[in-house]
């Protein structure tokens, strides 16, 4: 069943997803940060995407009309870690990610939380606008990028550091 948002459906990731997603997480990801090959990552991605939905992750896309994927979430609901929350760089202010984040909200209600490149003011910028918090600071160890550890919880609350 999908929830029809705009232009667009969310509805559950299925395997006839997997190259439109793949081509959409190489694409944004090119646009955010064109001084990193994404093209040359792309089987990790794959490979990253296999194991989360192994673990028990869900996948949500937010479908076009004409049945492009404009977009992709996943958030593993155990740990409420969203682990990727993308959108076509020519679908960008069009409300996919904002559906997307609603609909991760919904999958894992008692909070989320998620690593974002510091340098990526956009996304910390919608992340904000979206309710989270940063709570800490980190490096990412792929990248070695400084990161955001953000966080959202129902009512506004950050949950206490361990």
């Amino acid at each position: 069943m999908s929830e029809p948002t705009g232009a667009f459906a969310i509805r559950p990731f299925s395997d006839a997803d997997l190259t439109q997603a793949a081509d959409l997480w190489v694409a944004t990801w090119a646009a955010t940060m064109p001084d990193i090959d994404f093209e040359a990552r792309r089987p990790w991605f794959l490979d990253h995407l296999a194991k989360l939905r192994d673990g028990g992750a869900q996948v949500l896309v937010a479908q076009a009309p004409d049945g492009r994927i404009t977009g992709f979430v996943i958030i593993d609901p155990a740990t409420r870690y969203l682990d990727q929350l993308a959108v076509s760089p020519a679908q960008r202010g069009g409300g996919a990610a904002a559906a997307l984040m609603a609909a991760a909200r919904a999958i894992s209600p008692a909070g989320i939380v998620l690593d974002v490149n510091q340098d990526n003011g956009r996304a910390v910028a919608f992340y904000k606008r979206a309710g989270l918090r940063i709570v800490s600071a980190g490096q990412n160890p792929m990248s070695g990028r400084a990161i955001w550890r953000m966080e959202w919880t129902p009512g506004g609350a950050t949950a206490a550091s361990d």
